[in-house]
């Protein structure tokens, strides 16, 4: 009788890096990618697709900002700010430079890099609560340039984006920016999960457990802290830049505090620290969103508002509230703890019950 290894007996690093540690798992996550890119498409409708293209764009904010907080242990208010530095820095290239959107999508994400970069300078000697309000102070400022800089963002009369294309094809409809959002997707999920595993992924990791231990290992932690702000503000800006060009015309409206929250929510919802744990929080939030507008819609048709004199303007910043509470009492975690649990039934079953 042949007897076969079992557990995770790794004897190199490379089988310590691999993202998938077995051929099953490569497996149903290339079926994913397929049933994904081929299927999905195909059955949708155009409002589910529409739902589904906003689900692939505030991911992609989400893998950034996780790489700042839940990473790097940096918290910052102006996420939902650098998504709207972003989408301007597009729609401006589009529009005055007439740059095409394949170097539109990353030259606005390293315009949003660089300005989250300055706003991350106080981080060299602020932590905690002193640094989440300079953040939010970086938020305030860019909504108040957003719309007051009319000679660059036209102001209140925001920027209507000419139509665009990738190498001749024309971009028209949900459906070829949905392919287009979820490629990108894809490439930035790539990069994020390289990126922490290689040694400035290490350093995040090292300065969120202890800066000062870090330190004195030798690790510029200005630097990096830096570095990290960069990487978020970069994916916030490219993110925000698909958002402009599949909206056609965009204004400073949606780029509030609100939209910072949201973002947060995601991170913590889904899972801090964990690249998967982005995409599960944006899954979340985006579809509560839809939940809480179809309940907003049938209370106010019913006249059960207007009869009982509730105002129902704050249900969705409730909701939002509540949803991270209860996440935080019941699973720390996030959604990415829960999924792990899963996986771990299934490759023990039967013996996990």
């Amino acid at each position: 009788m042949q007897l076969r290894p079992c557990g995770n007996f790794r004897i190199g690093y490379g089988q310590e890096l691999t993202v998938f540690s077995t051929d099953f798992g490569r497996l149903w996550a290339g079926i994913g990618l397929f049933l994904l890119f081929t299927a999905l498409p195909l059955v949708s409708s155009h409002y589910l697709l529409y739902v589904i293209n906003m689900i692939g764009i505030a991911a992609i904010a989400t893998i950034g900002l996780n790489i700042l907080i839940g990473f790097t242990g940096q918290i910052s208010l102006g996420h939902g700010a650098f998504f709207g530095v972003g989408a301007y820095a597009a729609a401006i290239l589009a529009t005055r430079l007439h740059v095409p959107l394949i170097l539109a999508l990353p030259a606005a994400g390293f315009v949003t890099a660089l300005i989250g970069m300055i706003f991350g300078i106080p981080s060299g000697r602020l932590k905690g609560l002193y640094l989440t309000i300079a953040t939010l102070a970086g938020q305030i400022i860019i909504e108040y340039l957003l719309v007051h800089w009319e000679s660059l963002t036209q102001g209140t009369m925001g920027i209507t984006l000419p139509a665009a294309s990738i190498l001749g094809f024309s971009l028209e409809g949900d459906l070829s920016y949905f392919y287009l959002i979820f490629f990108s997707l894809l490439g930035m999920l790539w990069v994020a999960i390289n990126v922490m595993r290689t040694r400035f992924g290490r350093a995040f990791i090292a300065i969120r457990d202890n800066d000062r231990a870090a330190e004195g290992m030798g690790i510029p932690i200005f630097r990096y802290k830096l570095l990290a702000f960069g990487i978020s503000s970069f994916y916030a800006g490219f993110a925000g830049a698909l958002w402009a060009f599949y909206m056609g015309s965009i204004t400073a409206e949606p780029f509030t505090l609100g939209l910072s929250v949201e973002y947060i929510a995601m991170v913590i919802i889904g899972g801090l620290g964990s690249i998967s744990g982005s995409i599960f929080g944006a899954v979340f939030i985006t579809m509560l969103n839809e939940i809480l507008r179809y309940v907003t819609q049938i209370l106010m048709n019913t006249g059960f508002v207007s009869s009982t004199g509730l105002n129902i303007a704050p249900i969705r910043e409730f909701s939002f509230g509540l949803s991270i509470v209860l996440f935080i009492l019941f699973e720390p975690r996030g959604l990415a703890e829960i999924w792990r649990v899963i996986r771990s039934s299934f490759r023990l079953w039967p013996f996990s019950y």
